[in-house]
């Protein structure tokens, strides 16, 4: 069963996450030929204050 897991910074509509689930979803079963039903998809959110690059959080970078 594909196992698609994908982080982003928190703050997005519920509606877009939603339809990055259903194109992720879609992508897969195409790509891999599988049953619509076996394919799995986890969005995480993390704050902005969580995630760094070089040291500089994403957080700061908007300051």
């Amino acid at each position: 069963m594909p196992l698609i897991e994908i982080s982003l910074v928190e703050g997005r509509p519920p509606e877009t996450i939603r339809a990055l689930i259903h194109e992720l979803h879609e992508a897969a079963v195409r790509a891999l030929d599988v049953s619509p039903a076996s394919v799995r998809v986890i969005v995480r959110e993390v704050p902005a204050t969580h995630w760094a690059a070089g040291d500089v959080t994403i957080s700061e970078r908007a300051d």
